[in-house]
């Protein structure tokens, strides 16, 4: 059974035509989104975590607000940039607000992707030593905070205050939330890397490495090797994979006009980040039943369990809420989905 969320990135932007122009209502909206897709009956809620831009920064309120207010959807990050986290605090927000929506936490993490600040995880206290790469600080934060929230003893106790002398771990604790955990991977190594620690992989639109094949096909063979991966470990549980698409099926005139003119432009690209060539992966947009057959024969939405479909979340939340609904009813189930049992 295939599962299906909404990404947002959060964007705001005081634009023409923009629905979302301010701080308040990216946090607002993105809470209103996931009640509606809650009542389409899709699986999760998602946001995308950025620093020093006009968009979503601070999950945990976020999330925990969406909790209040949901009772059945997943709600997650995909992803928090490690290289920016107090791991111990991160412990404590995270099992809170885990807690709070009894369990339905799904948390990506990882290294990140390139941000407007100029070494922004320096200003925010986290500077790696010398001979550490931003990617070991993301990991050495992963780390921390995994220990931490599976109840390891991070700091002395005070007997002078407790009566005794040993570890103690941070509260609150909320059992299960360490299998919850993704890392976000842009490349074969790295997720064979995440199936060796015992996470869950998260593939995004993006893959920083190129072969030649197509993106759907890299992206399956990341998946695959993961898996593998998983399986040599000798890990007990069954690993979950989620990649994310662009999905704009054309029902309306609406859908049409803000659109339609890529429905043509609907192929892989490649480019140059930070130093490395990249490939980014097609939107898929045209009229339903060919957005659905497309997405149908994708390789790597065959074989992920999750599909994270990204929303423009600056065109408000009764337009999104129209994307999704269309999306579940006339495109997801060619990928095998069916609509979760409503509250």
């Amino acid at each position: 059974m295939k599962r299906i969320g909404f990404l947002s990135f959060g964007h705001w932007q005081a634009a023409p035509g923009s629905r979302t122009r301010t701080a308040r209502d990216a946090h607002v909206q993105t809470i209103e989104l996931a009640e509606a897709a809650e009542e389409i009956g899709l699986d999760g809620a998602f946001v995308r975590v950025h620093h020093f831009a006009r968009q979503l920064a601070s999950p945990f309120p976020l999330l925990a607000a969406i909790a209040a207010r949901t009772s059945r959807i997943e709600i997650g990050t995909a992803v928090i940039d490690m290289r920016y986290e107090n791991p111990l605090y991160m412990a404590e927000e995270a099992a809170a607000a885990d807690l709070i929506s009894d369990g339905r936490l799904q948390l990506g993490i990882s290294r990140g992707s390139p941000e407007p600040a100029l070494n922004g995880a320096h200003a925010f206290g986290h500077v790696p030593p010398e001979g550490e790469t931003d990617a070991d600080l993301a990991r050495r934060h992963a780390a921390i905070f995994r220990q931490a929230i599976a109840g390891a003893g991070v700091a002395r106790s005070d007997p002078a205050m407790t009566g005794f002398d040993a570890p103690l771990p941070i509260q609150p604790q909320s059992p299960g939330l360490g299998e919850r955990i993704w890392w976000g991977s842009g490349t074969r190594r790295t997720a064979e890397w995440t199936a060796a620690q015992g996470m869950n992989l998260m593939s995004s639109t993006l893959l920083v490495e190129d072969t030649g094949v197509p993106f759907d096909e890299l992206q399956a063979e990341q998946i695959a090797l993961f898996r593998s991966t998983w399986a040599e470990a000798g890990w007990e549980r069954e690993p979950r994979v989620s990649v994310s698409r662009s999905v704009f099926p054309l029902a309306t005139d609406v859908d049409r006009r803000l659109f339609g003119n890529g429905a043509g432009q609907t192929s892989d690209m490649l480019g140059e980040l930070e130093g490395t060539t990249a490939r980014f992966g097609r939107s898929f947009i045209g009229e339903p039943e060919v957005v659905a057959e497309q997405l149908s024969r994708d390789a790597a939405v065959r074989e992920a369990d999750t599909l994270l479909v990204t929303v423009p979340n600056q065109l408000g939340v009764a337009y999104n809420a129209h994307l999704l609904r269309t999306i579940a009813d006339h495109v997801a189930p060619a990928i095998g989905w069916e609509p979760a049992v409503r509250p």
